[in-house]
């Protein structure tokens, strides 16, 4: 099976940090963001990838090449404007039609999930499946009792009954027939798929999964998957 990683981010909230280099180049921990997501999804049996760059595209394929040194192969496709999650998607295709399943994420996130969760759950009635994980609170809850007496303090609880988009999906490669040229999965195609019900959430729990959008997060990170 391959995976395609969207990797063509900018990453304008992460400067100077993406003044010369795209946002999956960010170092984690002396090692770059896509090089993390290549040896986790390596360490699952996949070995396959397309890397969809943009942004200083080049500086990707400086660094991987045909993927020899990670032992995995890696393909690639450029885009020379944003397309949009959907239309990097759908310029891929002629990489990925012979598959009958693929899997895509985004180029910003770390994570231990297991895709094969993903993989096994897609079936002949759905078009893709997405990984959820349950919403990090930003902020500190408190929890107050009738009499308005504090009884106790959760620094940025994990709220379980609220799930957000971990931004790794298996898709058949049916999903060619929803996508543009130019356009978002998460905006233009998925709520057509939902509609439709052919996509489904696989609930991810007790997992690392984090979406590096800010300085802060690359702290977090660093602590997180140091190990």
């Amino acid at each position: 099976m391959k995976a395609l990683i969207l990797a063509g981010g900018m990453g304008k909230r992460l400067r100077p940090l993406t003044d010369d280099k795209p946002k999956p180049m960010i170092p984690i921990s002396d090692k770059p963001i896509l090089e993390w997501q290549i040896t986790w999804l390596k360490s699952h049996n996949i070995r396959d990838f397309v890397l969809c760059t943009g942004y200083l595209g080049d500086n990707i394929i400086e660094y991987f090449g045909n993927g020899e040194q990670l032992e995995v192969n890696i393909e690639y496709s450029k885009e020379d404007e944003p397309l949009g999650t959907g239309g990097a998607l759908m310029q891929s295709r002629s990489l990925l039609e012979s598959e009958s399943s693929f899997l895509v994420m985004n180029g910003d996130i770390m994570t231990n999930i297991d895709p094969s969760s993903l993989i096994h759950n897609l079936n002949d009635d759905l078009i893709g499946t997405i990984a959820v994980v349950a919403l990090r609170s930003p902020f500190g809850e408190i929890e107050i009792q009738d009499d308005g007496l504090i009884s106790s303090f959760t620094e940025k609880p994990i709220l379980d009954d609220h799930w957000i988009n971990a931004g790794i999906y298996c898709f058949s490669n049916n999903i060619f027939n929803y996508l543009s040229d130019v356009g978002s999965l998460e905006s233009d195609v998925f709520p057509i798929l939902a509609t439709e019900n052919k996509l489904s959430a696989i609930k991810q729990n007790n997992v690392k999964w984090r979406s590096i959008d800010s300085h802060k997060d690359i702290e977090e990170a660093q602590k997180e998957f140091n190990s």
